[in-house]
């Protein structure tokens, strides 16, 4: 029995109660958590909020889809080409580690094409490949081209290094 991980769409604010619930159902799933900084007129306070607005990760069989739709709060699965997005379970993990790594993580909807491929030579994403898709002054933007979305976190510019094509070996 393969499993797969798959995108699902929840009801607005719903994010931590459905993965709750899939749980309780002993379903694996993984709702992103992010941690950010949030001011209030006399404080300051580090409080948990979910990454993607709406978004929860199932890891599941395919014939598994029928009982996590029924679950309170499950809008649907994302589909891709008339199908229910696979998500491959690298992107996941990289999800993971970024969040372990970065605090105020910030998501953007993603509409551009792939471009350059690298290789990570350092940090938490070390020898992993992946899509350079932008990068300003401290800030490196890093895609995840299943989930059509791009994670951004503020780096110590000591923790990148160009990488230079033309160099002979």
């Amino acid at each position: 029995m393969e499993l797969n991980w798959y995108a699902i769409y929840t009801k607005p604010r719903w994010e931590k109660k459905v993965a709750d619930h899939l749980t309780r159902l002993s379903f694996e799933a993984y709702c992103p958590m992010n941690k950010v900084v949030k001011q209030w007129s006399d404080r300051k306070k580090m409080i948990e909020e979910p990454l993607f607005n709406s978004y929860v990760f199932v890891h599941i069989p395919t014939k598994q889809q029928t009982p996590v739709r029924q679950v309170n709060g499950v809008v649907n699965f994302v589909y891709w080409l008339g199908k229910p997005a696979v998500i491959r379970e690298g992107e996941i993990n990289v999800i993971k580690r970024f969040l372990e790594t970065y605090e105020n993580v910030k998501v953007e909807s993603s509409t551009f094409q792939i471009h350059d491929r690298v290789r990570i030579l350092n940090g938490p994403f070390e020898e992993l490949e992946g899509t350079v898709v932008g990068v300003n002054n401290r800030s490196v933007r890093v895609f995840l081209p299943s989930l059509g979305f791009v994670m951004a976190a503020d780096l110590n510019k000591n923790h990148l290094q160009v990488i230079n094509d033309s160099v002979a070996s």
